[in-house]
């Protein structure tokens, strides 16, 4: 009997070793650009076992989104946040599971923007490397990606109008994604 209560602990024990090292992490990409890493991690702490079933397949966005908002909510209200809201957690969790599930769902997408864009932001790939500010970077990354879509489209003129008055090429998400993604991998 005590060699069976041992052998069930030591297996628990394996188990939930098992669990956090396959935890998965927030992809930085995802993340609202005003959001810190301190924020970033204690979402990711909150909810990596729901991310981990959203990589598996095992849930669908509105599943994993709703699971993500109830804990973030009762941690803001049980002041386990450090004083973070769920004003900026929610987004942060929000944005990485419907990346993650967008991701699953296409991933071809995601690698042909990948190749696309190696090439079309090589140069600012290269600044960044070179020390170029992350946030500069992207809105550059931003333009060229709209212009590659609609030559004319001038960025500064179409943002500077109310958003019911913009004309805006569109552009799938995970050409965004993968361009965030490609400057932070440049900046390490």
């Amino acid at each position: 009997m005590k060699k069976r209560i041992i052998t069930i602990a030591i297996t628990a024990a394996l188990a939930i070793t098992n669990l956090s090292a396959y935890a998965a992490g927030i992809p930085r990409e995802t993340t609202p650009l005003n959001a810190t890493e301190a924020q970033i991690q204690i979402t990711e702490n909150l909810i990596s076992n729901i991310l981990d079933e959203v990589q598996t397949g095992n849930l669908g966005y509105t599943l994993a989104a709703g699971y993500a908002n109830t804990r973030i909510r009762k941690a803001v209200i049980a002041n386990q946040t450090d004083g973070n809201g769920y004003g900026i957690l929610s987004p942060i969790a929000q944005n990485a599971i419907r990346v993650m599930r967008d991701m699953q769902l296409r991933p071809d997408a995601y690698a042909e923007a990948e190749e696309e864009l190696k090439v079309l932001l090589a140069d600012i790939i290269t600044e960044v490397q070179n020390g170029k500010d992350y946030m500069e970077a992207v809105k550059e990354a931003y333009i060229k990606i709209y212009k590659s879509v609609d030559a004319s489209f001038n960025y500064d003129e179409q943002f500077s109008l109310d958003t019911c008055y913009r004309d805006i090429p569109a552009v799938g998400v995970e050409r965004f994604t993968v361009a965030r993604k490609l400057l932070l991998e440049a900046q390490k």
